[in-house]
């Protein structure tokens, strides 16, 4: 075809072809500009659908525009030959670079940011790519990175390249949704990004097969070779944000470009871009460190919450370090009891350090042994062994964060040393009664809120000026109140311990973050807010500020923000599932039924792994099966609701659950019985009712204006 006229472009060279089509570089003789032309191969259009298919997919991909995506100009045929042009680009793929030259580590970071930023722009256009590959990646001598290929993914572009009525992509790029034929969606694109991303910092592909079938078994079976094994050079940042890409549960990978972006571009990350240069640096990034759940060697193996408490401290007291990464407790214990290699973890958790210990507490006899890990090779930094008294307790938390603090170089400001230094308590009574009480807390039952809730009073015989256990005092009456029907006498109480915590200790986080709710459950929504920005900025980390600010935001119709502050609660805690349920939630209620869809989709995998370990939890079983009505399983669902009521007649929380539930599905009258024996048992959050869109059915019910008046009357 060189040097022929197509409609009204003169051929000039052939670029190179695949098994889509052949690529020629042309002349607009209409425009008197530069082009690439794309010559579609007749035989994989098929039917007059296929076509359709692309010319509306091309169109699509027409209208966007952004300097990461090559422009598409237009689609046309002739001759029976349908064309694409696009503008061409000097440059090389991504493909052949990575073939010819390794790439050092702020080359391949800056062209996975450009890719990042192009396929966000798509998908926010609502354009997903499907193919997003090496060969699909265009490099410009300039260091622009550009996006080839958009809505192209239904044609075979490699010899390998597989393409049916479902499976649509290149074998070596796809996701494990793709492989299995299954529905897909922007997350695809970046599951694609995460193995391009892999390759460009490797030099080699994370999943490998010789023949089709063996590639997609490794796919959707295998783990790929840790990136710092293959390349040395490659920082545990960034491993972690690849392999947080290449999650095979839809669910637990990036949601969106959104978060990959702002992970690699956070502080945290050791990414520094110059503007100026269009040059992307990696810096030394802020030390990282997790502190695993300390492992009980006592005689009667009977010290579990004491060996948990000292960890959480020492995690605590890091946290105000600000110059240190600290990840947080949930997902740092969610090792707990496992076997697991110490280096695998810290990639896992996106840390550079691991604390690990173990308690030996025997009488007032008290051996703590400790060590600090480097994730990148395994090796020990540093370990120390403290026989003590008791007492010394305190002594020994503050010394092991000093120690770590010392060997990551991180330089203490003055008033850190002094967090440091000062102990929670001075009574080892009450500091073993309170982490007995925090131990039972964490389980969210009835019957263990009521002996956290003794607990903690008891600490505070011990020690009056005990600014924690008063804060553990508000959390349990807030929890009373909001999930097992607590009356005003519990509101109360939750306003009076939390603002006693304060006053004893106005920097501690978990004091205003027990402020913060007891003020949302009283309705004074502004100052709850301000509690809950103190407390964030005091310990980032702290889950229960997140998720009740998230809470707070959504009765008062705030449904942005609280989707916000709902994923900050998923970044610090992974593994929580209620965070995920009510960001689903709350994008129901916006109408977003895509966002909707994926966060119940990610809360009912999280829900189900929880109620592996825990399968009398009352709580995660409704929201799952809230979840399963949302994604349309509504036999499993109701399946589920009865397992609750089987376990479960008397808790309001659960019972306007259900209630919830039975709307949904137009089983009105029995929607309003739970509904109403929900507030009969104690249920009585009036703003949320009327936000929760799940109910709208029951609106019009006769006896739906007397419940409400009941409420506005308590």
């Amino acid at each position: 075809m060189i040097g022929e006229t197509v409609s009204h472009y003169e051929i000039l060279e052939k670029l190179g072809e695949g098994g889509g089509g052949v690529v020629y570089k042309a002349r607009d003789t209409k425009l008197n500009r530069v082009v690439a032309l794309k010559f579609l191969r007749p035989q994989l259009l098929g039917s007059k659908d296929d076509k359709d298919f692309l010319v509306r997919e091309a169109q699509a991909a027409a209208a966007l525009d952004h300097p990461n995506i090559c422009t598409i100009y237009e689609i046309d045929e002739t001759d029976g030959q349908i064309f694409i042009s696009m503008a061409f680009i000097e440059g090389v793929s991504l493909k052949k670079r990575i073939q010819s030259e390794p790439f050092d580590l702020e080359e391949a970071t800056h062209i996975a940011i450009q890719v990042a930023e192009g396929l966000e722009e798509a998908h926010r256009k609502g354009i997903v790519h499907r193919d997003i590959k090496s060969a699909n990646i265009m490099v410009t001598d300039k260091g622009l990175t550009k996006i080839t290929d958009f809505g192209l993914a239904l044609l075979a572009e490699d010899a390998e390249v597989t393409s049916t009525e479902k499976i649509i992509g290149t074998p070596s790029y796809m996701s494990p949704e793709q492989a299995r034929g299954d529905s897909v969606d922007q997350r695809a694109d970046v599951w694609a990004w995460g193995v391009v991303f892999y390759e460009m910092l490797a030099g080699m592909l994370p999943f490998r097969g010789e023949r089709p079938a063996a590639l997609i078994y490794s796919i959707l079976n295998d783990e790929p070779t840790s990136l710092s094994q293959v390349n040395a050079k490659v920082p545990v940042e960034l491993e972690w944000v690849v392999n947080q890409a290449l999650a095979k549960p839809v669910e637990d990978r990036y949601q969106d470009f959104a978060e990959v972006l702002a992970l690699l571009q956070s502080p945290s990350s050791g990414l520094e871009f110059d503007s100026a240069t269009r040059r992307l640096f990696i810096t030394p990034p802020q030390p990282s460190i997790a502190v695993l759940a300390f492992e009980d060697m006592s005689p009667g193996k009977d010290q579990e919450y004491f060996c948990d408490g000292i960890a959480e401290e020492v995690i605590n007291n890091l946290a105000h370090v600000g110059g240190l990464r600290v990840a947080s407790r949930t997902s740092s214990f969610s090792y707990k009891g496992r076997r697991e290699d110490i280096r695998e973890i810290g990639r896992k958790l996106g840390v550079r350090t691991v604390l690990e210990g173990s308690v030996r507490k025997a009488d007032n006899k008290l051996r703590i042994n400790t060590q600090l890990i480097n994730v990148a090779d395994g090796c020990h930094l540093w370990s120390e062994q403290y026989d003590r008294e008791l007492e010394d307790v305190f002594a020994i938390q503050e010394e092991i964060a000093s120690r770590i603090a010392q060997t990551l170089k991180v330089e203490l400001t003055e008033e850190e040393r002094q967090v440091l230094e000062k102990a929670p308590t001075q009574s080892i009574a009450a500091y073993e009664l309170y982490l007995r009480g925090r131990q039972y807390f964490y389980r969210s039952k009835r019957d263990s809120i009521d002996y956290a809730l003794g607990m903690f009073a008891r600490a505070i015989e011990e020690d009056p000026e005990y600014a924690l256990a008063y804060a553990g005092i508000a959390d349990c009456r807030s929890f009373l109140c909001m999930y097992f029907g607590g009356g005003q006498s519990d509101l109360e109480e939750a306003n009076e311990a939390s603002s006693k915590a304060l006053e004893l200790d106005p920097d501690l986080a978990e004091a205003h973050a027990a402020r913060g709710l007891a003020e949302s459950l009283s309705k004074s929504y502004e100052e709850a807010e301000k509690e809950f920005e103190a407390a964030i900025k005091l310990n980032p980390n702290l889950y229960e500020a997140h998720y009740f600010y998230a809470r707070t935001c959504f009765v008062q119709g705030k449904h942005e923000e609280a989707t916000r502050h709902y994923r900050a609660a998923h970044r610090v805690n992974p593994d929580e599932y209620q965070a995920a349920s009510l960001l689903g939630f709350t994008y129901k209620t916006m109408g977003e039924a895509e966002k909707m869809e994926r966060a119940y989709r990610r809360s009912l995998t999280k829900i189900e792994r929880h109620l592996e370990l825990n399968p009398d939890d009352v709580r995660a079983t409704y929201l799952g099966a809230e979840a399963l009505l949302k994604l349309n399983e509504r036999e499993k669902a109701m399946e589920w609701v009865k397992r609750v009521l089987a376990k479960e007649r008397d808790d309001p929380y659960t019972l306007y659950g259900i209630s919830c539930i039975y709307a949904q599905i137009g089983e009105i009258e029995e929607g309003m019985y739970y509904l109403e024996r929900a507030v009969q048992m104690g249920f009585h959050h009036k703003e949320w009712m009327q936000h929760d869109s799940d109910l709208d059915s029951l609106r019009e019910h006769a006896r739906y204006p007397a419940l409400v008046k009941r409420l506005e009357e308590r």
